[in-house]
């Protein structure tokens, strides 16, 4: 990769949300937007390596991505409305958002935005996660446990929805920004698992500090909190989850690796947000990870944590961290898994399994499922680990 396009990469990653919203924002069209979008970063290629990266890559990718969409609207649209839509992309944007919305950090603005309760949560929730986080169609459909093409169906009728039912893209007042954030802690809370699956810092560290404001502007949503807890205890293992590219489970983890400054900011965060007892998902995943970084796990409290758990979320990821958790706590067994339907993780739950009941070539043979099945190079390196230590036993 040359450094034009490692510096455009970054920019990328790091300011490709805020130029769609803002030309969303302006064009109240997500089509014409990401037209505009990929034709300006086609000739950043070209006119960076001939003028060289600009002092300000995002001002610089935001002007002449608006200038394509205004050539666009004057090749494709005449009169009244033509003269209405180019002002509005060649306005700045309104500096008012932020003191009629409460949000002073332009991220968060944006979230809240594409969040609109007139969607379902699941369309707010991908549409922020394609829109804002940068993240692609496929990725989003690993993240839902759907084939790709029906993610990319469920995003085109997202679309067509906020077209024809006039849905503004605009920030919402303070009032309501409660009706938003269960959505916006859901974009949080995914984005994370995105840059957790993957290796991926950088969305890890936007997802926690994206957490830790809505946790500071919402501070009666005890949820809020609870996520910013889990987040902060999740990334604390990060650096031994998976180092050299090969997953390493809990039980096999340095612990040196861990970062015990983020385990304590998680474990208060936790403390406060407790004292409300109003305990949500959230929270109880918190509590779950806090377990997890303790110097000796009580199963027992890990699998109980997890019976609460699934009542408020009756999904088939938590029934399988549930049976993980029993057969820790009481010895593993295959009847633990029965009723979990086709879940990605189940092969390589139920080969886990079957290796500690001795049954080595029924074990393999479940690693070979798995391995197909597997999300990430990471959980193949490591399905291939424990399935070669199988053989000849």
């Amino acid at each position: 990769m040359t450094g034009v396009e490692e510096a455009l990469a970054a920019t990328f990653r790091t300011d490709g949300g805020r130029l769609m919203a803002h030309l969303i924002g302006a064009l109240g069209d997500f089509d014409l937007a990401e037209e505009a979008a990929q034709e300006a970063y086609a000739a950043a290629l070209t006119t960076w390596r001939r003028d060289g990266v600009p002092d300000n890559p995002r001002a610089w990718l935001t002007t002449t991505a608006r200038n394509r969409a205004v050539d666009r609207i004057r090749r494709e649209r005449k009169g009244a409305e033509k003269l209405r839509e180019l002002a509005l992309i060649q306005a700045e944007p309104d500096r008012a958002d932020a003191f009629e919305s409460g949000i002073a950090d332009e991220r968060l603005r944006l979230l809240y935005t594409c969040c609109h309760p007139a969607l379902s949560l699941e369309a707010q929730v991908t549409l922020a996660l394609r829109t804002l986080c940068g993240l692609s169609t496929a990725e989003i459909a690993r993240t839902f446990l759907v084939a790709e093409a029906t993610m990319a169906k469920r995003l085109v009728r997202t679309r067509q929805k906020i077209k024809l039912a006039g849905i503004p893209y605009r920030v919402p007042p303070a009032h309501l920004l409660p009706e938003r954030t269960d959505a916006v802690l859901s974009t949080i809370y995914l984005l994370f698992h995105q840059g957790y699956a993957d290796g991926r810092a950088e969305l890890r560290l936007r997802a926690r500090e994206l957490a830790a404001l809505t946790a500071e502007l919402m501070p009666d949503h005890p949820e809020a909190g609870g996520l910013h807890a889990l987040l902060l205890l999740l990334d604390a293992r990060a650096a031994a989850r998976a180092p050299g590219g090969v997953l390493v489970p809990l039980d096999e983890q340095d612990k040196t690796l861990w970062d015990f400054t983020m385990i304590a900011a998680g474990e208060q965060a936790l403390r406060q947000v407790a004292r409300r007892g109003q305990v949500g998902p959230y929270q109880l995943q918190a509590m779950i990870a806090a377990c997890h970084v303790q110097e000796r796990i009580d199963w027992a409290r890990v699998a109980n944590l997890y019976d609460r758990l699934l009542v408020l979320v009756p999904s088939d990821t938590v029934r399988l961290n549930r049976a993980i958790a029993l057969s820790m706590r009481d010895g593993p067994d295959l009847a633990l898994l029965d009723g979990i339907a086709d879940h990605p993780l189940l092969p390589a739950t139920r080969a886990d399994f079957l290796r500690r009941l001795g049954d080595h070539e029924a074990a393999r043979a479940e690693y070979e499922k798995a391995i197909e099945r597997a999300p990430t190079a990471a959980d193949r390196a490591y399905l291939h680990r424990r399935s070669a230590a199988l053989k000849g036993r």
